[in-house]
């Protein structure tokens, strides 16, 4: 049961990402995306109303788990300040030191909480939320400041998938996900097989993308294993420079268009995998 409600937990999350720039989403929508999303992962949907069921129990198991632990945390928060004032008040320091020992607890669990809200679970890179958190102004829309964005799509990962089986599919995003940490920028699952790496204002467009060229020209070296079976994966990959104020939206679609262009270059020489 613990392995079915993660596959739910997945295609879930990938529908919801995926309708993320449609303006109006009607139910049927939402059922023909999440269809989409269960297909590729092999996931039988014949039963609608048990889905249904299950991703809402699951979701609001998820929401109560966070919200205790939010105001578990909170109560601590509070518990602790009060002791603090109190042993700063008395001068007792081996008081203090016991707050402060509990605070830096209370630190980790809830960077521990930040990490499920904001983290990819199958690859552990950073996810939507994140982005819209960490770059975006209050609008959700916007940048806070300039920066570099590189768009990155697997190539013929649809055959890995139809030729391995969704659980070497997943395998691949998570070695592909481990590669682009060695880029040192901020990592995050745009939704299926795409990938954003942004850099810092600092890092030249032209520095960005032979950043994403050494990688992609290591992970050609590699040769990744299925039983007794060998294969190779590779992606594509296009950047564009953004400035403050400038939308995410536009900024992806001159990346993507970017990317898809590398697409067509590097489909000539890895024709499959």
């Amino acid at each position: 049961m613990k392995e079915e409600n993660g596959i739910l937990r997945i295609i879930s999350n990938e529908a919801k990402s995926s309708i993320d720039q449609i303006s109006v989403v009607t139910p049927t929508v939402y059922a023909s995306i999440f269809s989409q999303f269960a297909k590729e992962h092999n996931h039988p949907i014949d039963d609608d109303t048990t889905i249904a069921q299950e991703i809402m129990q699951l979701e609001c198991s998820n929401l109560t788990s966070m919200q205790q632990e939010a105001s578990k945390s909170a109560t601590l928060l509070s518990n602790n300040t009060e002791k603090a004032i109190t042993a700063i008040k008395s001068q007792d320091k081996a008081s203090l030191e016991k707050v402060l020992k509990e605070t830096q607890a209370l630190r980790d669990e809830l960077e521990k909480l930040k990490e499920a809200v904001y983290k990819d679970e199958l690859t552990n890179v950073f996810n939507r939320k994140w982005v819209q958190k960490s770059y975006l102004q209050d609008d959700a829309e916007s940048f806070k400041e300039a920066g570099t964005l590189v768009m990155i799509d697997l190539n013929y990962f649809k055959q890995v998938n139809d030729t391995y089986g969704h659980v070497i599919g997943d395998k691949v995003l998570i070695f592909i996900a481990t590669a682009l940490k060695k880029s040192r920028q901020d990592i995050i699952r745009y939704g299926g097989d795409e990938f954003i790496v942004i850099f810092h204002k600092n890092v030249s467009l032209e520095s960005a993308l032979k950043t994403l060229h050494d990688i992609r020209e290591n992970i050609l070296t590699k040769k990744l294993k299925s039983g007794t079976n060998t294969f190779r994966v590779s992606f594509s990959f296009g950047g564009t420079t953004f400035k403050e104020n400038d939308t995410l939206a536009e900024t992806i679609a001159l990346a993507d268009k970017n990317m898809y262009e590398d697409k067509i270059k590097i489909k000539k020489r890895v024709t499959g995998i």
